[in-house]
């Protein structure tokens, strides 16, 4: 874009009035940018912060959380040569007492008030009984099953 002396002295009337960058663009028909730049190579006052703060305020940013004192791993030298531990050795052993995760088949309509959960022994390693794990799932065929 070239700036004409008309230009010019339109933005700098329109930058005097407090019209924002954006409002000034649209009426000079030029971009935001274009505003910005011509102004601060013009030396135009700086315009005041969009965020609107009360007398006396300033911004504030919150503090960093403080970072833990001294290692947070064990050293690596303690590692080296020696084989990492079981997931058992570092995890408790489940008590006899606790009971058995229950199985999480939704029975029902969600919403209504006779939905629940079938809550019979889930099968180790899934989340349902075996009666629902039989329906959840389902064998992959192998293609060419289909094609005889």
């Amino acid at each position: 874009m070239e700036w004409t002396e008309e230009a010019i002295a339109k933005l700098r009337t329109l930058w005097a009035e407090g019209l924002s960058t954006a409002e000034i663009g649209r009426r000079l028909n030029i971009s935001k940018n274009a505003v910005v730049g011509k102004a601060h190579r013009l030396n135009l006052p700086p315009r005041p912060s969009p965020i609107r703060r009360t007398e006396g305020q300033t911004a504030t940013r919150p503090s960093a959380p403080k970072r833990a004192q001294g290692p947070t791993l064990p050293p690596l030298s303690a590692s080296i040569g020696s084989p990492a531990p079981s997931l058992r050795a570092i995890m408790p052993a489940p008590k006899s007492s606790q009971r058995a995760t229950p199985c999480c088949w939704p029975i029902g309509e969600p919403g209504k008030s006779s939905f629940h959960f079938c809550n019979a022994a889930a099968a180790t390693g899934k989340p349902y009984c075996e009666e629902h794990a039989g329906i959840a799932y389902v064998r992959v065929r192998d293609r060419r099953e289909d094609a005889a």
